[in-house]
């Protein structure tokens, strides 16, 4: 488990665990996420809560447990904003290059 800083004075955080990370690779929800111009910001952040509603409507990904609890301990996270996204992908980045 890693806590992700949340905001840019450190004073919130995201518990984060291995996996949160290994459902955020199943679904490939960081995949081609962030446009072209490399920033993210609360649209980047919206997205992605718009790409795991969608997921969570289909019948294949709707009752995935580990999808739910991603859901709710991380991207609808009361501290989740475009900083933390920005966190939780660099931290997506480094378990997968140790992986």
């Amino acid at each position: 488990m890693a806590k992700i800083q949340a905001n840019a004075s450190g004073t919130r955080s995201i518990e984060v665990t291995t996996q949160h990370l290994q459902t955020l690779d199943q679904y490939q929800l960081l995949r081609d996420l962030v446009g072209s111009h490399g920033y993210i910001d609360e649209d980047v952040l919206e997205k992605l809560k718009m790409n795991i509603r969608s997921l969570l409507e289909s019948e294949e990904a709707g009752h995935d447990k580990a999808l739910l609890d991603l859901c709710l301990d991380v991207v609808y996270h009361p501290n989740m904003k475009a900083f933390g996204l920005q966190q939780l992908c660099q931290h997506y980045m480094e378990w997968k290059n140790e992986e």
